[in-house]
């Protein structure tokens, strides 16, 4: 198998870790009363950053797509930055953290870790990541496509986190 497969199902693998911890802290969360925001726009975030892995793949393999080290090197460098910084988020916001937007009684905004810097550093990791991981093989097109759709998206998603953090916060 080419190494950039292996490259794009590691960061699968990474992905499924993630649903299991989100899964895990969404039923402590449903335990404390909390309340779910925003689930019209999961289903096309799973699809989103289901195709971008995908796509990847096909764009590489059917486009003939060639490993440029001069772009693909920054771009891995990148991509294991995003997941690093992706982590410390799960870490920093230890059971709070969920791929979906859950919000218990008494939530307050978290202000350590990368949250120190950033209103929403994940959000930052995943634009990184969905960027760089198809320019490592030089995926420009899977790159800009899916770019544009993320973009999108977290207009939505961001600002349904916000209203139901500020609404969380307030009460």
């Amino acid at each position: 198998m080419h190494w950039y497969a292996l490259l794009v199902l590691a960061v699968a693998a990474e992905r499924l870790a993630e649903l299991a911890v989100a899964r895990r802290n969404a039923a402590r969360a449903f335990a404390r009363a909390g309340v779910e925001h925003g689930r019209g726009h999961y289903p096309v975030m799973v699809v989103l950053h289901t195709g971008l892995l995908v796509s990847c793949l096909a764009e590489t393999a059917l486009a003939d797509r060639p490993f440029r080290p001069a772009l693909g090197g920054p771009m891995l460098v990148l991509v294991l930055l995003a997941q690093a910084l992706r982590w410390w988020c799960v870490t920093t916001l230890g059971p709070y953290w969920n791929t979906r937007v859950i919000v218990a009684p008494g939530t307050r905004l978290v202000g350590a870790g990368p949250y120190r810097f950033l209103h929403h550093p994940n959000y930052v990791a995943v634009v990184v990541e969905i960027i760089a991981l198809p320019l490592v093989h030089s995926a420009w097109l899977t790159a800009a496509v899916f770019t544009a759709a993320n973009a999108m998206l977290l207009r939505v998603r961001i600002r349904c986190e916000n209203t139901a953090l500020a609404t969380a916060v307030r009460a």
